[in-house]
Formats: structure tokens, C-alpha cells, sequence
């Protein structure tokens, strides 16, 4: 089965690099650009994985963070939080708001799909060998 990975970036170039280096190691990917509409896409696709920008238009990542985490429906959906806030305090505050990783821009493709593998354990397709 197909892990579905639900990605929320702003950044049109980040979020395309995410979406084709997931897509080519076997991942379903649905890009978000709007903390708004993550709410909705979240139950539209199902995810097994959300990779959250936290800087977002409309509604900031870690709020996202806390509303997923509080609803019953979607507390079990692991999060990838990536950001360029490369702070402790930050990195402490979403990992407390429930985020099951960290990681900061730029991140190299390798380290994300890593980070997404570990997060999924063996639900995560094996690597279709994308560019690293």
C-alpha cells in the first residue's frame, strides 16, 4: 500500500521539490500552500503523514499543529514539522505542540525522505531511488 504524505508549504519551489522526491520514492503526495485549506485537505486525502511548513499564510504550522493534535480524528496523523526557524525554542515548541520531527530549511532531500521513513516505520514504501 501506498503511503500518502499530505504536504503544506507556501514556497512553490520547496513544495514542488518536496512532492517529485517523494513522488519518485513511491510516495502519494498532496500539496497545500494555505494554512487554511489544510484543515479540509487533511480529510479530503488522508494522510499517513503531514510535512508541515510552520511559516504559512493564514494561519501559522504550529497552530495547525495544535488543532490536529486536539481533534480525535486526526491526532494518530504523525507530523513532520520543516521550517526555517532553526532556533531550540522554536524546535521545542512544535515538537511540544506534537510534531513527531523537526527538521530546517534548507533540508537536503535525503534527510527529509530519512526523517519521513523513520516517522512511517514499516508502513513507508521502499525507496524507489530518488535523486539524493
Amino acid at each position: 500500500m501506498t503511503s500518502r504524505v499530505l504536504i503544506v508549504e507556501d514556497d512553490a519551489l520547496n513544495g514542488l521539490l518536496f512532492e517529485e522526491s517523494l513522488r519518485i520514492d513511491g510516495f502519494e503526495t498532496e500539496l497545500v500552500a494555505d494554512g487554511a485549506q489544510v484543515l479540509a485537505a487533511v480529510g479530503r486525502f488522508c494522510p499517513d503523514l503531514i510535512m508541515m511548513d510552520i511559516g504559512l499564510p493564514h494561519v501559522s504550522g504550529l497552530e495547525l499543529i495544535e488543532q490536529l493534535k486536539a481533534q480525535a480524528t486526526t491526532a494518530a496523523i504523525p507530523i513532520l514539522a520543516i521550517s526555517g526557524y532553526a532556533t531550540d525554542d522554536v524546535r521545542e515548541e512544535v515538537t511540544g505542540a506534537g510534531a513527531d520531527g523537526y527538521l530546517v530549511k534548507p533540508v537536503a532531500t535525503e534527510v527529509m525522505m530519512r526523517e519521513a521513513r523513520r516517522i512511517l516505520g514499516p508502513d513507508a514504501p521502499e525507496s524507489g531511488g530518488a535523486l539524493h
